[in-house]
């Protein structure tokens, strides 16, 4: 079963890349913040690099103007995501995160069987809001959607 509006977010470590690989438990990630944090089936995947990153970093001012802070999670290694991070021009701020193993994303109760594409594990598109740890709202495509995980939904709902 997945993650439900209400439930505290796991706490799991996940890494991304800003002064070389570093660590940070979602704890230290969401509490006492404002966050939205969208996922991916991979970086560098048409959806993803067409519409679902681009979009929020068409919107990142927006989001910030709200107080809430914005981050991009994929199962790929932190390399892949930072080079992606880059090829997308995603401004500073903009977390890029790597759940490299799916650690996150099965704890979440999020994961998709990708391996019929030779994708093994990823993680299903989606987007949540959390405030302080707890998911306030949270948004599952369907399999091959895009709607509701995208920035532009995520800001008509925000408070």
């Amino acid at each position: 079963m997945s993650i439900q509006v209400g439930e505290p977010l796991p706490e799991v470590v996940l890494q991304r890349i800003r002064e070389g690989v570093e660590t940070i438990d979602t704890k230290a990630l969401f509490d006492g913040r404002k966050v939205v944090l969208f996922a991916v089936p991979g970086a560098f995947t048409p959806t993803c690099s067409e519409k679902h990153l681009p979009g929020f970093v068409q919107h990142f001012e927006e989001f910030r103007r709200k107080g809430v802070e914005v981050a991009c999670m994929a199962v790929n290694d932190p390399f892949v995501m930072q080079a992606w991070g880059q090829n997308q021009h995603v401004p500073d701020g903009l977390i890029m995160l790597a759940d490299g193993n799916a650690d996150f994303t099965r704890a979440l109760g999020l994961q998709l069987d990708a391996s019929a594409y030779g994708m093994g594990t990823r993680s299903r598109r989606f987007a949540l809001y959390a405030e302080d740890g707890v998911v306030r709202q949270l948004y599952v495509e369907a399999p091959g959607e895009f709607r509701v995980s995208s920035a532009e939904h995520l800001l008509s709902q925000l408070p």
